[in-house]
């Protein structure tokens, strides 16, 4: 508030409140509140020391509103109730050529005493503060902690040195207010109008940064997708070539790493060159490269499902950043806090939870193919992840003769486990058991609701209705990353 905006307020307040009485404090934020001074027409007296933008001047407000809105009381609050309530305004100052309003009042006590007292409205910009003054004029309590003489508890209040006593920058303030009943609602509009401004921003920023993060995620996901199933290879390619070893392997040419064959697959039959391992006989150097060929294959149909929903993902989201843009070109608040709801809402909350559990009783990894490997830590986190995270068709997996840990295979959709995340999760169950130094190590595995817990049991102990066992070599597979919590 600029000091001539102050210089014509001030009149308004002395009509309106002196002789009136301090009742209810309403802390509507940190640096301003709305004193109740029992006026008529749901009015309130409204003081604020931002320091950006201080500034005084009535308000009207319906009661249930403010009681809405209020924040919880502070310190400063309460020293106004104990000390002021009831007290009646017997006089309204403006220091000469100060942007610094004082208020004297004039009350009982509760034996029955006169006193006197102050509130000083420090509308100074950096220096902006709100003082509490007895009746010899010393700082009592204010909202804010300042430095300076008469500007600390226990001083004789002066106002603060070295500020600019130039007229505030006009923030917000209306050059003319006829239109409006007084300069308090013409102020009080232009704040409201400002207020409304800065949450339309708030709310059109948060629902476009909310989207527009959601599509840089899918699209860093579709990306990690497509350089997975490039590192996979071309599937056809690694099944050719066992093929035509298996198709040479009595004509083929060895040369250290190289082996020429016949390639049958072209009309022309030339002889082309294949890198095999120099020690690998002709029949495992084609299972080699059969085996690359399964893994590329499913990885290629797993991949392609999930960057098929990343797609749809997508067109969704883009669809959601259209109607954000046009809500913002409309000004449609509501329809952009509708935007932004459902990620404030949150079962999203209970996800986290949910994460949060599940990051505390197990390791997670993801295997080759894409499929959450959960790896129990301890005795009983086994008891939890077996009994309270995994589903009754995800894969269950113990090494079969050593103590160790449950392994839990998500499949959320139903889908037939690859062999390759499942021989990844018997590695990992082989390797998270005391049986991890052993060249091989058996496992069983099962669907998890053929697993039962047998009454009085110690923690990880259970009992199998049905299962199979696979022979591995207990390891962290290479082909399986570990997501940190």
């Amino acid at each position: 508030m600029n000091l001539a905006t102050l210089e014509q307020i001030i009149p308004e307040l002395r009509d309106a409140l002196i002789g009136r009485r301090v009742g209810k404090v309403f802390v509507l934020s940190r640096l301003s509140m709305a004193i109740d001074l029992r006026l008529a027409d749901s009015r309130y007296l409204f003081i604020s020391i931002e320091p950006t933008d201080p500034r005084i001047y009535q308000i009207r407000r319906r009661l249930r509103d403010l009681e809405k809105t209020s924040a919880n009381t502070t310190a400063f609050a309460m020293q106004i109730k104990k000390r002021l309530s009831a007290a009646e305004i017997a006089a309204i100052e403006q220091l000469p050529g100060e942007r610094i309003v004082r208020f004297d009042l004039d009350g009982t006590t509760e034996l029955g005493e006169g006193f006197q007292a102050s509130l000083i409205v420090q509308l100074t910009g950096k220096s902006a503060n709100l003082f509490l003054l007895d009746g010899a004029g010393r700082i009592v309590d204010s909202l804010r902690d300042t430095l300076g003489d008469g500007q600390q508890f226990g001083d004789v209040y002066a106002p603060p040195a070295g500020r600019s006593t130039d007229a505030y920058p006009a923030h917000g303030e209306p050059a003319e207010f006829q239109s409006f009943g007084s300069l308090s609602e013409a102020l009080d509009a232009a704040n409201l109008e400002r207020l409304a401004e800065a949450e339309f921003r708030s709310a059109a920023h948060s629902a476009r940064t909310k989207i527009t993060r959601e599509i840089a995620k899918l699209e860093k996901l579709k990306g990690k997708l497509l350089g997975d199933l490039d590192s996979h290879g071309d599937a056809e390619r690694w099944k050719k070539l066992g093929d035509l070893l298996l198709a040479n392997i009595a004509t083929a040419k060895r040369k250290g790493a190289k082996v020429e064959v016949i390639d049958y697959f072209d009309e022309a039959a030339p002889a082309i060159e294949i890198e095999v391992d120099e020690n690998d006989p002709l029949t495992v150097a084609a299972e080699k490269f059969f085996r690359r060929y399964t893994k590329a294959r499913n990885a290629r149909d797993e991949i392609a499902k999930r960057i098929g929903i990343i797609d749809a993902d997508l067109a969704r989201s883009g669809t959601q950043l259209q109607s954000v843009e046009q809500a913002i070109e409309d000004r449609d608040i509501d329809a952009l806090r509708e935007g932004v709801a459902p990620e404030q809402k949150s079962g999203s909350k209970k996800a986290r939870e949910k994460t949060a559990a599940t990051s505390a009783v197990a390791r997670t990894f993801i295997s080759s193919d894409g499929f959450e490997i959960l790896v129990g830590k301890r005795a009983k986190d086994n008891d939890q992840l077996t009994f309270k995270i995994a589903k009754s068709l995800d894969t269950w997996m113990h090494a079969a003769d050593y103590p160790g840990s449950h392994v839990v295979v998500r499949n959320p959709d139903r889908k037939e486990i690859p062999p390759t995340t499942l021989l990844e999760a018997a590695q990992l169950a082989a390797f998270y058991s005391q049986g991890k130094a052993q060249p091989k190590a058996a496992v069983h595995y099962t669907l998890k609701k053929f697993v039962n817990k047998p009454k009085g049991a110690a923690p990880g102990l259970v009992s199998l209705s049905s299962f199979k066992t696979i022979l591995v070599e207990p390891m962290v597979p290479p082909g399986v990353t570990r997501r940190q919590p």
